[in-house]
């Protein structure tokens, strides 16, 4: 099961936040897909998976796809 966020107009940290409390509903294996326009998200959301060995799988312009790795 994938889960889509639609941060799109939330200003950081409110797109990470939200990322962090949908990944545990998902399956390990299972994506969660952010879109957020918020021009922060380019730089946050990778550097939140880096921190929480989460694998990004695409970012593209305003859509970020993060798969729940543990």
């Amino acid at each position: 099961m994938s889960v889509e966020l639609d941060c799109r107009g939330l200003l950081c940290p409110l797109p990470v936040i939200r990322l962090a409390k949908a990944l545990p509903t998902v399956a390990v294996g299972d994506t969660v897909t952010v879109l957020a326009d918020d021009p922060a998200a380019a730089t946050d959301i990778p550097a939140w998976c880096r921190m929480r060995s989460q694998e990004l799988v695409s970012a593209d312009s305003n859509s970020y796809v993060v798969r729940r790795v543990s």
